[in-house]
């Protein structure tokens, strides 16, 4: 009962992680060309012999590219190589995450009331606090759009509201009946 239930578990343990590469017994190839823990090549040797000088080591011996011809194996600490490689792609994707903030939309019109206008300013205060980009825009309907200085005036007046926690990063833009700037987070000195 012991011996299947071991069994089992091995199985799940394998399974759990197909992204593991074969080390020590688990290598199947007859013969592997050995790099050494420095990197230094080693040369063709049979498996055994490989397992061997891995064991004196203390190490252990990862297959690292079977397909090659002949295949190529390591020989090194895989605890630390798989610790290593888990911290990459921890950090790639703490990375990807910073890239892909949002970008939060702030309507504002030409003639904006003073309490919309600081509601809108809080709420993207505390949006850039968190460190995401701000774009303000204004759409201007009908007649408006013969005055685009004032829509200007209403868009550096939002950034100037900001300027505690965010720098102008584009300059108003007037792109057909909108105008537009974008707002990013002020960086601090004590984050990276």
């Amino acid at each position: 009962m012991r011996i299947h239930f071991l069994i089992i578990m091995e199985v799940l343990i394998i399974a759990k992680d197909n992204n593991e590469l074969p080390i020590n017994d688990n290598i199947k190839v007859p013969e592997v060309m050995v790099i050494g823990p420095n990197g230094e090549k080693m040369g063709l040797k049979k498996i055994e012999d490989a397992l061997t000088l891995a064991s004196y080591a203390g190490l252990d011996l990862v297959l690292m590219s079977g397909n090659a011809t002949p295949a190529v194996a390591k020989i090194m600490d895989y605890n630390k190589f798989r610790y290593e490689k888990q911290k990459k792609l921890k950090e790639a994707q703490k990375k990807q995450r910073e890239a892909n903030k949002d970008l939060k939309e702030y309507r504002l019109s030409p003639f904006i009331d003073v309490g919309d206008f600081e509601t809108r300013r809080r709420n993207a205060e505390s949006y850039l606090i968190k460190g995401h980009k701000i774009k303000a825009f204004i759409r201007f309907k009908g007649r408006q759009i013969a005055k685009p200085e004032i829509g200007k005036e209403v868009l550096l007046k939002f950034a100037d509201g900001l300027k505690d926690v965010a720098t102008i990063e584009t300059e108003p833009k007037l792109e057909g009946r909108q105008m537009w700037l974008i707002l990013a987070p002020i960086k601090k000195e004590g984050k990276n």
